[in-house]
């Protein structure tokens, strides 16, 4: 899928690694030990039933395991293309591109096409998922999204918890929400910063676990609330996307010492 395995800042890795979550399914149990991996395009979060009665979509959709062709790389992009067999028999496509600003940004810009014959209701998420055991008592979350614009980033007691709340409760520059996650020590002080549009992700997840073997934070931009499927069918959430029709989404990241939170 063209996700992101490793990531290194201030001399060290900030992907969770093998402290993670198995839930059984093979292709997250990998996706999920780097940085960033995508859920969707068809599903987020855990199983539910395909409404023609087809089976389950799987854990957090069908993206991961596909493998992206064409891909073409220089020093400060990459792109590539990937087909994705959808869990209702349909087929959707993924033209994905990878850039690194000379101002340290790292944008990712997807265009997500249903290339097969029917229509589905598009869901993404992007899992931007952080060791724990990096994280220290210095460490929080700032963003306008969280109550009076900042907390703790270790927010469940163990073995953790997921909360989902709308991405940019107030006008944000650029349509974009603004999460910042540090300072963190063992990372030479830096701070995290994620920015991404909140007309194509308009809520963010947030995912804490901690058990034995098991220390990682999510950051999840997300197109849904957290809601089953037929909940958000009924509150007219699940818009379709028909073939051919097309969708943008992504975000952007950077590290640096200048977006550090204020303290509080």
């Amino acid at each position: 899928m063209l996700d992101l395995r490793r990531v290194i800042a201030g001399g060290v890795d900030w992907s969770p690694g093998l402290a993670i979550v198995d839930d059984g399914d093979p292709r997250i149990r990998h996706a999920l030990q780097g940085f960033l991996f995508t859920c969707g395009p068809d599903h987020v979060r855990h199983p539910e039933p395909i409404a023609s009665g087809a089976g389950h979509y799987p854990l957090h959709g069908s993206a991961a395991g596909h493998r992206a062709v064409g891909i073409e790389s220089t020093a400060g992009s990459c792109r590539g293309s990937i087909r994705i067999g959808l869990a209702d028999g349909g087929e959707a496509l993924v033209e994905r591109q990878w850039e690194i600003g000379s101002d340290g940004w790292v944008s990712l810009r997807d265009r997500l096409t249903n290339s097969g014959g029917a229509p589905f209701a598009p869901m993404m998420m992007y899992h931007t998922n952080i060791g724990g055991g990096l994280l220290g008592p210095e460490t929080r979350l700032e963003g306008e999204m969280f109550p009076d614009g900042g907390m703790a980033w270790d927010f469940f007691d163990d073995p953790g918890g997921v909360f989902c709340v709308p991405a940019s409760p107030v006008a944000e520059i650029g349509g974009e929400a603004v999460l910042r996650l540090g300072p963190v020590a063992q990372a030479d002080g830096l701070t995290l910063e994620v920015r991404f549009p909140t007309p194509s992700l308009p809520h963010l997840q947030m995912w804490r676990a901690r058990r034995e073997g098991v220390n990682v934070l999510g950051i999840e931009p997300c197109s849904h609330r957290r809601a089953k499927r037929q909940a958000l069918a009924e509150a007219g959430e699940l818009a379709v996307l028909a073939p051919g029709e097309m969708l943008s989404c992504g975000l952007r990241f950077r590290f640096s010492l200048a977006a550090r939170p204020s303290s509080r």
